[in-house]
């Protein structure tokens, strides 16, 4: 049975991800476009003509659609989700799902009144080399001890001086954005145990410095620096109860030639290091290197080429059977739940910083 599906939101991840891929999909039927900006309006109409474009998600329901793709701005993912799980839609929302734990509580409230799914954008664990990476932790490292989770990279401010770098509308920046994917990947390998011990440190040493800017996503003033009041990167250590470290670092922009992903997990038995490159940027490393250490020996694990964003088309090809799924009510807002806990307590450890003309920065709040 196609999948009627509702886009919601216009902006680069519907326009850039979500859109062309729907469209080219033979399990969904792109029904409705939603944006209240008049000009995504007639974007819309004119790249998808006779896909009826609206305004509010109150014009949509489940008689008119089987799944809303939730790509809005960060601070309305939770408010417009709630929104449409209440009235008994299903919900496929980018990440970050939300923006605090009562955010989730809220998200968690409308899955159980309306009765429909939310489901989350976990892309990364759709990859070819991240799927590799499951299989050689779950068949030859033993018990996980540690876990370097880092993406880095060299020029990639998103949309500079827009809702991306403003924390009221973002919940935060390098770590809310490449973070929450880096530990979304990650957290099927590290079981239920929350994270209970996290500490971290956040700078902005690029943000405002000018030409860091991400022009691979073409956005108007992506390229021209404004003032931000969110982290460039942020870098954290996490326990979890059941006693294993996570070291994280995200960074929007670096000293580095290269944008590059790194995953790297210790076990009893040995330790699987993955090298590639998340995201859509042009500036990256050339395929990706999945290699296992054990005894003093290493080999590498062979990994299959991957054009770049394969893995959305991957997780579309997921999502007709987690739409069906009844156990799956309730599972992406426990996840969402533990990393934005996590992200959370990173961010209450940071000092405040300084930035290169010595202004105090002070580090995003706790909502």
């Amino acid at each position: 049975m196609t999948v009627r599906v509702a886009v919601v939101g216009l902006g680069w991840a519907a326009r850039s991800i979500w859109l062309p891929r729907l469209h080219a999909h033979t399990a969904f039927d792109v029904t409705a476009v939603v944006d209240p900006a008049p000009a995504a309006r007639d974007w819309a109409a004119g790249h998808y003509p006779g896909v009826p474009v609206l305004t509010d998600v109150d014009e949509l329901g489940p008689d008119r659609i089987d799944l809303a793709v939730v790509a809005v701005p960060n601070h309305l993912h939770s408010a417009v989700a709630g929104r449409l799980l209440s009235g008994g839609t299903p919900v496929f929302v980018e990440k970050p799902v939300c923006l605090s734990p009562a955010e989730a509580g809220q998200l968690a409230a409308a899955e159980q009144a309306g009765g429909a799914v939310l489901l989350a954008g976990s892309a990364a664990r759709y990859r070819t080399d991240v799927r590799a990476l499951y299989d050689v932790v779950a068949q030859r490292i033993g018990r996980i001890r540690h876990v370097t989770l880092a993406w880095v990279r060299s020029r990639g401010v998103p949309d500079a001086g827009g809702w991306f770098t403003r924390q009221h509308l973002s919940g935060g920046g390098a770590l809310v954005d490449l973070g929450w994917h880096l530990l979304d990947t990650v957290l099927p390998l590290l079981g239920d145990a929350p994270f209970d011990q996290v500490a971290g440190v956040v700078s902005s040493d690029f943000l405002d410095a000018g030409g860091w800017g991400a022009a691979w996503r073409d956005e108007p003033g992506a390229t021209e620096a404004e003032t931000g009041d969110v982290e460039d990167t942020a870098r954290g250590f996490m326990v979890t109860r059941d006693g294993v470290a996570v070291s994280l670092r995200a960074s929007w922009a670096s000293h580095e030639a290269l944008d590059s992903t790194l995953i790297e997990v210790e076990g009893s038995a040995g330790t699987a290091t993955l090298h590639c490159t998340f995201g859509f940027s042009p500036n990256r490393r050339h395929g990706s290197s999945l290699t296992c250490t054990s005894g003093g020996k290493t080999v590498e694990v062979p990994v299959a080429d991957a054009a770049v964003g394969e893995e959305y088309a991957h997780q579309l090809d997921a999502l007709p059977a987690l739409l069906a799924d009844p156990a799956g009510k309730g599972r992406a807002v426990a996840e969402a739940r533990r990393i934005v806990e996590a992200i959370q307590h990173v961010y209450a450890s940071a000092r405040p910083y300084r930035t290169a003309d010595q202004q105090v920065r002070v580090a995003p709040a706790v909502r």
